[in-house]
C-alpha cells in the first residue's frame, strides 16, 4: 500500500469539505474546487482531517490510493494558499504582453503567438520577460505553464526561450575553432 495514502489530510478551520456521491468539493477563502473520486477509494471525513482507504486489495486500488490522497491534499492547499509558477523569457526581442484575456508572445517566430488565459489562472508581470501564473488548481496551473513553455522551449546553445524560474538548462559548447 502507498505510504503517502496512509497519511491523513489535515483540514484547516476555514476550509469546508463535502462529499456528494462521488464528487468531492473543497471550499476555502480563495475559492472552490471539485473533483470526481474513484469508487475504489473511500473517504472518511472528520471535522479536522480526511482519511483515505481502499475498497479492495487490487493493484489498481492501491495505485489510486496514493494518487487521490495527493490530489485532495493539493485541493486543500490550493483553496487556502494557492499555487504559483514563474516563467522567464530570455532572448533578444523575446517578450510577452497582455491583450484583454489573451497573452501575446513575441518569441522570434514570424508571427506573434496568442494564448487564451484559462479561467482560474491569474497572470502578473514582473517585467516584460517574467511571467507569474497564480491559481488554486495545481493541475490547471501546471498545464498552462507547460503549454506556455512549449511555445519556445529553451535551446541548449544560448539558453534562449521560455523556462521556469529555477530551471537549469544544460548548455552545450558551440562550434570550435576551424580545423587546420
Amino acid at each position: 500500500m502507498s505510504r503517502i495514502g496512509k497519511k491523513p489530510i489535515i483540514v484547516p478551520n476555514e476550509v469546508e469539505v463535502k462529499l456528494e456521491g462521488e464528487i468531492l468539493s473543497v471550499k476555502g477563502p480563495k475559492g472552490e474546487l471539485r473533483r470526481f473520486i474513484h469508487p475504489k477509494v473511500t473517504l472518511d471525513i472528520n471535522d479536522s482531517q480526511i482519511v483515505l482507504s481502499v475498497a479492495d486489495n487490487s493493484k489498481e486500488s492501491k495505485s489510486l490510493f496514493g494518487l487521490f490522497r495527493s490530489l485532495i491534499a493539493n485541493m486543500v492547499l490550493g483553496v487556502t494558499e494557492g499555487f504559483k509558477k514563474t516563467l522567464e523569457i530570455s532572448g533578444v526581442g523575446y517578450r510577452v504582453e497582455r491583450s484583454g484575456t489573451q497573452l501575446v508572445f513575441n518569441l522570434g517566430h514570424s508571427n506573434p503567438i496568442k494564448y487564451d488565459i484559462p479561467k482560474g489562472i491569474e497572470v502578473q508581470f514582473d517585467e516584460k520577460t517574467k511571467l507569474v501564473l497564480n491559481g488554486i488548481d495545481k493541475e490547471l496551473l501546471g498545464i498552462a505553464a507547460a503549454k506556455i513553455r512549449s511555445f519556445r522551449a529553451p535551446e541548449p546553445y544560448k539558453g534562449k526561450g521560455v523556462r521556469y524560474l529555477e530551471e537549469m538548462i544544460r548548455r552545450k559548447a558551440g562550434k570550435t575553432a576551424a580545423k587546420k
